[in-house]
């Protein structure tokens, strides 16, 4: 089994997505994430775990973005659009009525798509001229990928926000002559979105750059599907299983499972895996070459799709009548190997593994992931997630995004989960902190929530439901030195830090 560069040496993160950093109406980018990246550094960890940092659709969800391949602009700074000399000192404040610690999306979302246009505009205008040879070389270096975004969402806009199946036929189906009349017609909104592009790579790769000379790397997600009203289906129809008029004939999702007892119908569209193969992966070699200039590793969601992934047809209301169909395998990583290198990746290996899921992350040599909750909330003390039960090459986690937090879970755990962690359940966080930091496994990562010992109330994502997700974001002051001081010395003590 290959050696994985993310287990290299033992190492220990904290998992948060950056909508849930404090902030004008949004976390982002800006001072407040550089001040995160600090405390990481303070508190002796390594790693920033995040979300997928793709844009979202209007529930908020990082997981059925607009674009595999672009970045989510609600998270730009708008003081850094002012020292880029984009936006005036008086327009940086955020609006009167946006909560601090809870995240409204749409007003989030006409504040921010304002603020861009009023950069766009002051861009056009002859504002910020140093940019002008940067943005032009942008444009050309991403223009793969970019030239379909930025004119999938011009039309989206102009269509009203209606999905890209109810435009006209010709745009539909993407009739050259159709394209070049849209592209010509909307040339302003086109560069719009381009622009956003340009500047959330801009700020974010200053991010980046300020982590990596603090010694946190970032650690990316990379989601197994992509939304069917996406830049990436209407851009490339024929990988993936639609009908004539570019509807799925089939969508993804998972058989019952601990989230939910009729399964997870997700309703993305499948891939046609003969056509990708055709390819060479090159969808996918770019997905990830894209993934790898914003972060240093990444987890890729739902890994055991890749050896077989569960196929429900359009039609069916849940995911009980589905049947397992098989994946890529191997194939698909030896591609995109050949052209990135060796791919430092995380498989999200959770749900039904078989023994042949198993063998293949073994074979790709990439770490797994193993859950406490899942662990103590098992009677059986052979569980893989028990901590003592741990192999060196994984990824331990307290929980995940999808988890409740370890104090929401404790206080609707079995009885048995509680004898097993001990206590009376007020500082079981820390508990669980500890023996995911005392793990076998090389990486720990700690969702923030559990570090604070919150509650329930600040779950970011529940399978399987719409409303409620996506909106947690922690207070000015929660991350204090006393805080940062009691997560360094259990990371030493474990050997991570």
């Amino acid at each position: 089994m290959p050696e994985s560069p993310v287990t290299a040496r033992r190492a220990s993160g904290i998992l948060l997505h950056p909508t849930s950093l404090p902030g004008p109406g949004i976390g982002g980018v800006g001072e407040e994430a550089h001040r995160f990246v600090d405390w990481l550094r303070a508190a002796g960890q390594s790693l920033w775990q995040v979300l997928p940092l793709v844009p979202p659709d209007e529930s908020g969800s990082p997981y059925n973005g607009l674009s595999a391949m672009a970045g989510n602009t609600l998270l730009l700074s708008p003081a850094l659009l002012a020292d880029d000399g984009l936006l005036e000192a008086d327009e940086v404040p955020c609006p009167d009525g946006l909560p601090g610690d809870c995240l409204e999306l749409r007003e989030v979302a006409r504040w921010k798509d304002r603020l861009l246009r009023r950069a766009h505009g002051a861009y056009r205008a002859g504002w910020a001229p140093a940019l002008r040879r940067a943005f032009a070389g942008y444009r050309d270096a991403q223009g793969d990928w970019l030239r379909d975004y930025a004119l999938f969402r011009a039309l989206r806009e102009h269509h009203g926000g209606a999905p890209w199946t109810e435009w006209d036929a010709p745009l539909r189906r993407r009739d050259p002559a159709a394209l070049a009349r849209a592209a010509a017609d909307l040339e302003d909104e086109v560069e719009r979105h381009a622009f956003g592009q340009f500047l959330f790579d801009r700020q974010w790769g200053a991010l980046r750059a300020y982590a990596r000379a603090a010694g946190v790397r970032l650690m990316g997600d990379v989601p197994i599907f992509v939304a069917h009203d996406s830049a990436d289906v209407w851009a490339h129809p024929e990988l993936f299983e639609l009908d004539g008029d570019g509807r799925p004939t089939v969508v993804s999702g998972v058989p019952p499972d601990y989230f939910s007892a009729t399964g997870q119908r997700w309703g993305n569209p499948l891939y046609r895996w003969d056509e990708m193969a055709r390819t060479g992966y090159r969808w996918w070699t770019e997905r990830f070459r894209r993934t790898l200039e914003h972060v240093d590793l990444a987890r890729i969601d739902h890994f055991r799709g890749f050896e077989a992934y569960w196929e429900v047809p359009a039609e069916e209301p849940t995911a009980l009548r589905g049947e397992w169909r098989p994946g890529p395998g191997e194939a698909l990583f030896a591609a995109v190997e050949r052209e990135l290198g060796p791919l430092p990746l995380v498989a999200e290996d959770l749900g039904i593994i078989t023994p042949e899921v198993e063998a293949l992350r073994e074979a790709l040599g990439f770490p797994g992931m193993r859950v406490l909750q899942f662990g103590y909330g098992d009677a059986d003390p052979a569980s893989p997630h028990r901590p003592e039960n741990h192999p060196r090459n994984a990824v331990a986690y307290t929980g995940t995004h999808d988890n409740d937090t370890a104090l929401g879970w404790w206080r609707t755990a079995p009885e048995a989960a509680r004898a097993a962690l001990g206590g009376d359940g007020g500082d079981v966080h820390w508990r669980m902190i500890e023996r995911a930091l005392a793990s076998p496994a090389a990486v720990a990562i700690l969702p923030l929530q559990d570090v604070l010992g919150l509650g329930s109330e600040a779950r970011m994502n529940t399978p399987g439901t719409v409303e409620g997700n996506w909106e947690w974001r922690f207070r000015e002051g929660d991350l204090t030195p006393e805080l940062a001081g009691r997560l360094r010395e259990l990371t030493r003590a474990s050997g991570r830090a």
